[in-house]
């Protein structure tokens, strides 16, 4: 029998992530820190937009985006479900899209009116904190200079 476990995900309406963006950011949070696991089933598009109170078309965007990522795989009648493996993506496509996000981590900073210093010391202290239940064996092998980082 599958495990069904409870997605806890939350849409704010007040920030500036668009919510399918939301939404994919927290699935793929639950599968880093080993909440959702392969094989475990996720809400169908209809249920998971009615426990969000937000437009099924929305949900099936962030089905859409983390199938693309080789997050999920979908079967037409039967549902979504966590997959076995993440898509395989070159080092310079790892570099290329991960830029993307810092660049508008620092876009957001920026208006935020953090310092390079400030943006520095949350970087650092985020990273000491952050555990994704140490699912990336390539994270503890790799050792990252934020220190490097510029916006």
């Amino acid at each position: 029998m599958l495990k069904k476990p409870a997605l806890n995900l939350v849409i704010d309406p007040d920030v500036p992530i668009p919510i399918y963006v939301q939404i994919v950011i927290q699935i793929k949070s639950f599968v880093a820190g080993k909440v959702l696991s392969p094989g475990d089933k996720l809400p169908s598009v209809r249920k998971l937009s009615r426990q969000l109170g937000v437009n099924p078309n929305t949900v099936a965007r962030a089905y859409q985006e983390l199938e693309r990522e080789g997050i999920i795989r979908t079967t037409r009648g039967i549902g979504a479900f966590i997959g076995k493996t993440t898509k395989r993506v070159s080092p310079q496509q790892r570099t290329e899209l991960l830029n993307k996000i810092l660049d508008y981590l620092f876009i957001e900073a920026y208006h935020l009116q953090y310092s390079k210093e400030e943006l520095r010391s949350i970087l650092m202290k985020r990273l000491e904190e952050w555990n994704p239940a140490e699912s990336n064996e390539k994270s503890s092998e790799t050792d990252t200079q934020l220190e490097e980082v510029e916006p």
